[in-house]
């Protein structure tokens, strides 16, 4: 065993002879391990708070999304549908055609997105699996239904199986002026679904989308083959990057090929973005921490100064003796980041099994609990981080209290 690094575990565990260094030592071990265990902890809390964000825009959102760069909507022509069908890396794809609408139920009314969907759309997407009442029904023979967002069922009082229909008004592309005055009547195209479904994902798309049938939106938007967008499923084991990259050479310049982190760019970078700000700051506190480590060392530097001077009068070199107090720091970070890691992981664990922190009351939130996701890869990152801190913290000492209490030369 190496010499320094037997003296500085002996040094770790043996009694000093004054009893603060111990609880110094002890404290120091301390402050290191909550330091730590705040660190997988935060990690793992944001890890779980990506993942829930990212399985509810799963289930709205598709693999793949497909807009046009220069307008709103755009009319798909018959060798873009040949080379999607022909695809060997696409499932399904669904064409959909989104425009601002009113909708009106007993005599209440909200403005909203209507979204016509066709009926790739649930294979697509899983809307379907997000329903907290009734059922995913756009057109049934002759008659008309819709799926709205659980915000805009709440504002209009509406409800699923009720015998009033629902009222969508879009103002008509086609209305000419009679002179100076507009007829209101001919300015507004009307439709009449029931609504059939509720779905619930989260505030954003609850209170936006109301789903219909996509002809019944082409009528009353007055398009014919036009749509906003291109939603496409991939198969298994398909890599995005081979997608879009395909599917770019198809589209060519004008389109935009979304995958699902490019349709929520901004969201998904405001999440990174408070994760590491929130372990900067965790890991700013950490160095605060690491000054314990630093007065611990001192002190166990300056009662060893005997025992200095003999490894000195035995022939010890001073790198020798430096490396005993320097690795005397890392046990203690070690220590430290063991121990935190390991009452940090039990934390995460006890929180996933049996949900020990609520979100708030109960039905107000998507989820009851504070969703948490341990990743390998952060635990690895919070071990180094915390070394490299105790390395700082075990360097600055050694490298100066050294050579004013044993007179060591550089």
């Amino acid at each position: 065993m190496n010499f320094s690094f037997f003296i500085a575990k002996r040094y770790l565990i043996s009694k000093k002879s004054h009893n603060a260094i111990n609880i110094i030592s002890f404290i120091s071990i301390i402050g290191v391990s909550v330091g730590a265990a705040a660190l997988i902890i935060i990690l793992s809390v944001f890890n779980g708070f990506d993942d829930l964000l990212k399985k509810l825009y799963n289930s709205f959102d598709p693999d793949i999304k497909i807009i046009s760069q220069k307008s709103k909507h755009f009319v798909i022509d018959q060798n873009i549908i040949k080379s999607l069908n022909q695809s060997d890396f696409i499932e399904y794809y669904s064409l959909s055609l989104e425009e601002n609408a009113m909708i009106e139920y007993n005599q209440k009314q909200v403005v909203t997105t209507i979204k016509g969907v066709d009926k790739n759309y649930t294979r697509v997407t899983g809307i379907d699996t997000m329903l907290v009442r009734g059922e995913f029904l756009l057109k049934n023979e002759n008659i008309f239904y819709s799926v709205c967002g659980q915000g805009i069922a709440y504002n209009l009082g509406l409800d699923v199986q009720t015998a009033s229909p629902v009222s969508i008004y879009v103002p008509s592309r086609k209305a000419e002026l009679r002179g100076n005055i507009l007829d209101a009547t001919d300015a507004i195209n009307k439709a009449i679904v029931y609504n059939a479904g509720i779905f619930s994902i989260q505030q954003e798309y609850d209170t936006k989308y109301f789903l219909i049938d996509i002809n019944l939106a082409r009528r009353l938007l007055e398009y014919e083959n036009e749509v906003s967008a291109i939603e496409i499923k991939l198969k298994k084991d398909i890599k995005n990057s081979i997608a879009l990259s395909e599917l770019k050479k198809i589209f060519g310049p004008d389109f935009k090929v979304l995958d699902r982190n490019m349709q929520h760019e901004y969201a998904y970078k405001i999440m990174k973005s408070e994760k590491w700000a929130i372990f900067m700051i965790l890991v700013f506190i950490l160095l605060i921490a690491s000054f314990n480590v630093i007065g611990s060392l001192t002190m166990l530097i300056v009662e060893k100064k005997e025992d200095i001077n003999i490894f000195r009068s035995l022939g010890t070199d001073v790198k020798t003796i430096r490396n005993i107090f320097f690795y005397e720091g890392i046990l203690i970070s070690i220590a430290g980041a063991i121990m935190g890691l390991i009452f940090g992981l039990i934390i995460c664990w006890l929180q996933m099994e049996f949900g020990l922190v609520k979100l708030g009351n109960e039905g107000s939130f998507i989820i009851e609990n504070y969703p948490v996701m341990v990743k390998s890869v952060d635990v690895g990152f919070v071990f180094i981080t915390v070394i490299v801190i105790g390395l700082f913290a075990a360097w600055f000492p050694v490298r100066y209290i050294t050579r004013k209490f044993a007179n060591l030369e550089s």
